[in-house]
C-alpha cells in the first residue's frame, strides 16, 4: 500500500502547495499556534476553488485549550459542520472529552450524525484521553474513519510503542494516523516501526512578509495563556466594569 500524506494546512494557499506537492489530503485549520481551530468560511471557499484533486477535511474546533465543550460551543461546532457540508468538502475533523478524560460518547453521536456522509477523523483529543485502547474501540463502534494521534507522547517518534500497538489493535477497522513531529527524515522509521500507512505532517516553511515599512514594537497576538487547560473568554463582570466606568471629564 502506498504511503498517504495528509498536510495540516493553515490557509487556502497551503492547500494549493499541499496539492502541488502530492499530498492526498489536507486538514484545513486556523490558529496553528493554538493547536488548530476552525477556519473561516472564506478560507474554506478559497481552498475549494483553488484546488482540483486534493481532499479537504475541515477542523471543527471552536477554541484552543481542552476538549470539554459548553452547549454554546457545541452549537458552533454543529453549525460549522453544516457549513462544511454546504461548501462540499470531503471530511471533518472532530474530538470531544468528558471531565474525567474519556471520549464524550453522547456528543460524539451528535457530531457524527451531523457529519455523515463526510469522512470523519477524531483529532488529537485522543492523545489526552484516559484510556487509548478502550477509546480506540469506542471510535470504531461509532464508525469514525481515522484517528490522528502521536501515541500520547509529545511527538510521534516518542509515541512509536503505543502507535504500533494501536495499529495492531485497529486491524484495519479504523485508520491510525501518526502525527506531530512527522518529518521527511523520520517518516520511514515511523512507518516501518508502527505499520501505519497514513501520516499527518505540517510540511511548513517560514514565508517572509512583503512589508517594507515595519513597526515591530506592536505585536498583534498574545502569549498570555500558557497551559492547554486555560483559555480566554469574555467575562461579563469585566464588561460591566467597563460599561459602568465613570468618564474622565
Amino acid at each position: 500500500m502506498n504511503r498517504i500524506i495528509e498536510v495540516c494546512a493553515n490557509s487556502a494557499q497551503s492547500c494549493v502547495e499541499a496539492e502541488a506537492g502530492g499530498a492526498a489530503r489536507v486538514e484545513l485549520c486556523a490558529g496553528i499556534p493554538e493547536g488548530g481551530t476552525t477556519p473561516s468560511y472564506g478560507e474554506i471557499v478559497m481552498a475549494r476553488q483553488s484546488t482540483e484533486r486534493i481532499a479537504i477535511h475541515v477542523l471543527i474546533r471552536p477554541r484552543a485549550g481542552d476538549f470539554l465543550y459548553t452547549e454554546t460551543e457545541v452549537g458552533a461546532m454543529l453549525h460549522d459542520i453544516q457549513v462544511a457540508h454546504q461548501l462540499g468538502v470531503q471530511g471533518v475533523v472532530i474530538g470531544c472529552l468528558t471531565p474525567d478524560g474519556n471520549i464524550d460518547e453522547p456528543l460524539l453521536d451528535r457530531l457524527m450524525a451531523a457529519a455523515r456522509p463526510l469522512s470523519v477523523t477524531f483529532h488529537r483529543a485522543f492523545d489526552v484521553c484516559r484510556d487509548p485502547r478502550a477509546s480506540l474501540e469506542l471510535l470504531i463502534r461509532h464508525g469514525v474513519d481515522r484517528v490522528l494521534t502521536s501515541g500520547q507522547e509529545a511527538t510521534a517518534v516518542q509515541g512509536i510503542p503505543l502507535l504500533r500497538e494501536l495499529v495492531s489493535q485497529a486491524d484495519g477497522r479504523i485508520v491510525v494516523m501518526p502525527g506531530c513531529g512527522v518529518r521527511a527524515d523520520n517518516i520511514a522509521r515511523i512507518e516501518s516501526e508502527t505499520g501505519a500507512r497514513e501520516f499527518h505532517t505540517s510540511a511548513r516553511r517560514v514565508v517572509e512578509s512583503g512589508m517594507i515599512y515595519r513597526n515591530e514594537r506592536v505585536p498583534m497576538g498574545s502569549c498570555a495563556v500558557t497551559s492547554e487547560f486555560e483559555t480566554v473568554q469574555t467575562d461579563r463582570r469585566e464588561v460591566a466594569r467597563y460599561v459602568s466606568q465613570t468618564c474622565i471629564k
